[in-house]
């Protein structure tokens, strides 16, 4: 079944500004669901954990920590430590949130309202531009211009090419690798929905069993998509920290 995606179109100056108000809207629950469960986790915090919540909350900030120690020394990558803790919570929300719910409203275009965001390309291709972006911004900060500069003409100087093309393949596999998963894993449980809703009591039967599988194992390919694109993240910044690179 085809679905069409609710849109809002602003001028501007004369140029249109296409916004998409699903994954806008998913975007920002996202955002609440990951704030709220944080704020109440962690709203007791003492120095001897005594509550589950902060328990669970140190657990993720050491398991944050490890990625980042695994690719660079702490004093270089403490500073990364919550820029890959939101990372990671947004991507795995992000990537988990459309799981138990898919809301389609019933008019004629069969429009998909509540849906995963990094099942949107714009979404996962924004996140590995930025940490691209954030990769050459360090990489100048660390090395200064010219030390930046060498590394592309390091240790041939005709390489630079291949080298400068290479940013943009990092951008395309870090966007795309997400994009394609959650978008996959989508549709499968989208066809599998129609299967049960529509295919009759042979169509519920059928179908009921391989829905319940596939969004266990999404769980499992939401939290390992996470992993990827904040370990490849990390492995980017310290290739461009580093002199040796």
């Amino acid at each position: 079944m085809e679905h069409g995606s609710p849109t809002l179109t602003l001028d501007f100056f004369g140029v249109p500004i296409v916004f998409e108000l699903a994954t806008s809207l998913m975007i920002i629950i996202t955002c609440v669901v990951i704030f709220l469960t944080l704020f109440f986790m962690t709203r007791k915090l003492s120095v001897r954990p005594s509550g589950k919540g902060q328990v669970l909350v140190e657990a993720l900030m050491n398991f944050i920590k490890g990625i980042i120690k695994s690719n660079m020394a702490w004093k270089d990558g403490a500073q990364f430590h919550f820029l890959a803790l939101t990372l990671f919570l947004f991507i795995i929300v992000g990537n988990l949130i459309g799981i138990p719910f898919s809301f389609v409203a019933p008019d004629a275009e069969h429009t998909l309202w509540i849906k995963s965001p990094t099942a949107d390309p714009v979404v996962t291709l924004t996140l590995a531009g930025l940490m691209i972006v954030m990769t050459h911004y360090y990489g100048v900060k660390a090395q200064g211009m010219g030390g930046y500069l060498k590394q592309y003409i390091t240790p041939m100087w005709w390489l630079a090419p291949i080298k400068i093309i290479e940013e943009f393949t990092y951008n395309l596999t870090l966007g795309l690798r997400l994009y394609g998963n959650v978008y996959a894993g989508e549709i499968l449980l989208l066809l599998l929905l129609q299967l049960v809703t529509t295919g009759g009591i042979l169509g519920a039967v059928g179908g009921f069993v391989p829905m319940m599988v596939w969004q266990g194992f999404k769980v499992f390919i939401g939290a390992i998509q996470a992993f990827i694109f904040v370990m490849l993240s990390m492995v980017y910044l310290s290739h461009k920290l580093s002199d040796d690179h």
